[in-house]
């Protein structure tokens, strides 16, 4: 999904940035081993960029979900934000890096019942704090912790919601295209 009007800002490399935003870039390619275009076009706001960047590796080192947990997290948040790049980016890490199962990436790509009564239990309810912004009921709350999640979760879950707001949102106003390394997993919105 791309916004009506796309920023006519340019997509930023290591020989062309400002000093500042250079620096993000630095950081964001030690991070990740390249520089994604995701990344290119946020750092036309360093801070941006740079609050992603901290929010992202936060939420991958201390919020106490699995890599595949996260990876499902993630990757409801970006269909639920119709982000067409993270949704490729995300199956691609949950395939090659967190061991997500296909068949639960799938289900989540395609609006489909996860097969995995944990891991449905994390989507929906991922699903439910994007939705009502942050406004769950008991029962939603209650249902997530009968799944075998904490109360502490709840709180790393909005960690996930801002950091990929940071990036969904970005993605549809730069109309950021999707690196070569994702292009295996592109996704589009069915209609």
């Amino acid at each position: 999904m791309t916004a009506e009007y796309q920023l006519n800002l340019p997509f930023q490399t290591l020989e062309d940035a400002e000093p500042k935003a250079k620096e993000v870039l630095e950081k964001a390619k030690a991070q990740v081993g390249f520089i994604p275009n995701m990344y290119a076009g946020m750092a036309n706001s360093p801070g941006l960029l740079e609050t992603y960047l901290d929010g992202y590796e936060r939420f991958r080192n201390q919020s106490g979900f699995t890599p595949a947990e996260q990876e499902v997290v993630f990757l409801t948040i970006s269909r639920g934000n119709g982000c067409d790049y993270c949704m490729a980016a995300h199956s691609m890490i949950a395939e090659k890096m967190s061991n997500v199962p296909a068949e639960v990436t799938e289900a989540i790509r395609n609006g489909q019942p996860i097969p995995d009564a944990k891991l449905a239990a994390l989507a929906t309810f991922t699903e439910t704090l994007r939705e009502t912004r942050g406004l769950p009921s008991k029962a939603d709350v209650q249902a997530f912790l009968d799944a075998g999640f904490e109360e502490r979760h709840v709180l790393e879950i909005i960690l996930a919601l801002a950091v990929k707001t940071l990036s969904n949102y970005a993605n549809h106003l730069l109309h950021t295209p999707l690196d070569e390394a994702f292009a295996g997993h592109a996704w589009e919105r069915a209609a």
